[in-house]
């Protein structure tokens, strides 16, 4: 069984291709970051497949791109949150604090999705302005993976007030892939109540 990863080993390829992007055409942005995806997944040092599954990955199965799912979310700091422990798969409780809500408009309905900052990721010159949005929706078990997916977004600039949200960027925890991870779970404020039928599906 692989070992539980740090939390910089379960995040950090996804973050660095997410930051990396040049590109401002969106459908050209979703393509790079799948990409990266199946980069990571094809890579002997990255993979959580196991050695003959990873031999074997053609890639993943993404839903079609649809800019439907891209929306501009209003950004509302949460500044007096307390640290929590978010909980995981596993008996592990990584330190999150609750870094802000976005309010979006998605098919017609008014929605909110809360956003957390890793208190051990904040530390790090590197992914200091990391933010985690896990979430779950109506195609999880249904096309999607059971356990709900994760999108990784950036603290904006100060005084910003709107960010992209794009769920065709939303990818699986590794323990859609091997038990041997341990993942967070998405809390339940995080549940939307309709299909995000964007982004990866379940493996």
């Amino acid at each position: 069984m692989k070992k539980l990863p740090l939390i910089l080993i379960l995040f950090g390829t996804i973050f660095s291709s997410f930051c990396q992007e040049k590109t401002k055409d969106p459908i050209d942005q979703i393509k790079t970051f799948q990409e990266h995806l199946n980069e990571e997944y094809r890579s002997p040092e990255e993979s959580p497949l196991s050695e003959e599954e990873r031999l074997a990955f053609k890639g993943h199965d993404f839903y079609e791109i649809d800019t439907s799912f891209i929306v501009e979310a209003t950004f509302v700091r949460t500044a007096l949150e307390s640290p929590f422990r978010m909980q995981t798969s596993s008996d592990r409780q990584p330190i999150y604090v609750k870094y802000a809500d976005l309010y979006f408009t998605l098919k017609g309905k008014e929605l909110k999705l809360a956003v957390y900052q890793s208190q051990t990721l904040k530390d790090d010159p590197k992914y200091f302005d990391y933010l985690f949005l896990p979430f779950t929706d109506d195609t999880n078990g249904k096309g999607s993976y059971a356990g709900g997916r994760y999108i990784d977004l950036k603290i904006p600039k100060e005084g910003t007030k709107e960010i992209i949200l794009d769920f065709n960027k939303a990818y699986n925890p590794y323990c859609a892939y091997s038990g041997g991870y341990s993942c967070p779970v998405p809390p339940t404020e995080n549940n939307l109540d309709l299909k995000i039928s964007a982004g990866v599906k379940a493996y």
